[in-house]
């Protein structure tokens, strides 16, 4: 995923995800063999009450270059188009927001903190609401603007993150998107713990169905 040279761009949101991806990314960069430099990319989707200065501070205090991109994305989703659900529309522009930052300051590199919790529940609701089997790739290259994604924590477990934000006292900053806990993931995400109440495994059997399934960017298992 890390090459020589590297200018990885990290989408924070300043969520307990992105944050760890970019405290542990910054750690890596101490004894990684390759070098690479290190950006934070924050989409400010013009959300009431996300507390960005607190976000910078943070950004100050771990010494990380970062790009602050004022947007309108909220107004336009929830005032504008007054969507339904919101969600999709909201990453499709924060994606092509932070791609569009990224190449401005010169990087070659886009690193998400999708991790495997992600990958499980994005594979159902594209089941579920699309009608195609698909999910997250760990890598994927972008032929129109030249950038690579990547995905380091696409093997970590969501409990994981939750127990090092813990650890290490890092306090996430609310996004004060209106549709906080009122999404299709979050009733996915609900869902599935209700199925591992009967069955421990299903996690396990879903993500090694994403590995076997042939779906672009994956492998199986050696």
């Amino acid at each position: 995923m890390i090459q020589e040279g590297d200018r990885i761009a990290v989408g924070v949101s300043g969520g307990k995800d992105s944050l760890t991806l970019l405290y542990c990314l910054k750690a890596l960069q101490r004894f990684y063999p390759k070098k690479f430099e290190l950006f934070a990319i924050t989409i400010s989707l013009g959300n009431e009450g996300f507390d960005l200065p607190a976000l910078i501070d943070i950004y100050e205090n771990i010494g990380i270059q970062y790009h602050i991109e004022d947007t309108q994305i909220a107004k336009i989703v929830f005032d504008v188009r007054n969507e339904k659900n919101p969600c999709s529309l909201c990453s499709n522009m924060k994606r092509g927001a932070i791609h569009n930052a990224a190449k401005k300051l010169g990087c070659n590199k886009v690193a998400f903190a999708h991790h495997k919790d992600d990958v499980i529940e994005t594979l159902l609701l594209s089941l579920f609401y699309e009608g195609r089997i698909h999910t997250f790739s760990p890598v994927t290259y972008l032929d129109r603007t030249g950038i690579t994604l990547i995905r380091p924590f696409i093997y970590t477990e969501e409990k994981m993150i939750r127990s090092y934000v813990n650890k290490k006292g890092i306090m996430p900053i609310p996004s004060g998107c209106r549709a906080e806990g009122k999404t299709k993931r979050h009733y996915v995400k609900e869902l599935i713990a209700g199925l591992m109440k009967e069955n421990r495994h299903i996690k396990d059997n879903l993500f090694g169905a994403i590995q076997r399934g042939n779906i672009n960017g994956w492998h199986p298992p050696l």
